[in-house]
């Protein structure tokens, strides 16, 4: 059967465990991974502003509890193939979230509803001949003016290229190289702002001396991992 998006079912009670498994080597778990990308968030919006966010490919929510933790006031929603993947989320009772399975194809909103759509290393997961239709939706929910945030793995990184080999729910994972991230993007109308590069050093205690200066580096290419952002 020919794969079209992965479904993380098989792996939605052990996500965690085996997420911290396959990053140790970078000295971070699951949790820094996902706590980062919505400190980045914070570089352009303003966490006191009262939101919709959409959490796209949310898997156990994860992400969401971050985005609830800077962006009090928002409204969160989050949506996910893997029907066992929101079983878990539900299970984290986050305050004014509300987590839903779809079919991978139509997003089950109306259009111009979300301020913030993110997601969080989702699209190498999907087959590349779908991210057009996943990106006009995510295009027609946003409102005018609504921010999209995608962050992915970087394939011009030699360590990221190992960790997603031997992550075992990346084995069919393609990576996107940020050329194509960014046709794709301009493709479905959305408007690019920013590509930004991330993840630079490992987190171990020797580096941390170091880490502020990953900010300066934003613009290099062989960042672990990378993000785009783009307005409707």
């Amino acid at each position: 059967m020919k794969r079209e998006f992965d479904n993380f079912d098989e792996f939605a009670k052990d996500y965690r465990k085996t997420h911290d498994k396959s990053v140790e080597l970078s000295g971070a778990d699951s949790d820094y991974f996902s706590e980062y990308k919505i400190m980045e968030l914070l570089k352009f919006e303003k966490a006191d502003n009262s939101m919709k966010i959409l959490d796209f490919g949310c898997g156990d929510g994860n992400s969401s509890k971050y985005i609830r933790k800077y962006f009090v006031n928002s409204e969160i929603n989050g949506i996910d193939v893997s029907e066992q993947s929101i079983d878990e989320a539900n299970k984290k009772k986050i305050e004014n979230t509300i987590f839903q399975s779809f079919n991978g194809e139509k997003i089950p909103f109306e259009d111009n509803q979300f301020d913030i759509v993110f997601t969080s290393m989702v699209f190498h997961h999907i087959e590349h001949n779908l991210h057009e239709n996943i990106l006009n939706e995510i295009r027609r929910v946003l409102k005018p003016g609504g921010r999209f945030y995608n962050f992915e793995h970087n394939p011009n990184n030699p360590l990221t290229r190992k960790v997603v080999r031997e992550c075992p729910f990346d084995e069919d994972a393609v990576l996107l190289k940020p050329s194509y991230h960014k046709v794709i993007t301009t493709k479905s109308g959305l408007n690019i702002k920013n590509i930004n590069f991330t993840l630079f050093l490992p987190r171990h205690k020797l580096f941390k001396p170091l880490l502020g200066l990953e900010k300066f580096l934003t613009w290099c290419p062989i960042g672990a991992q990378y993000y785009i952002r783009s307005i409707k």
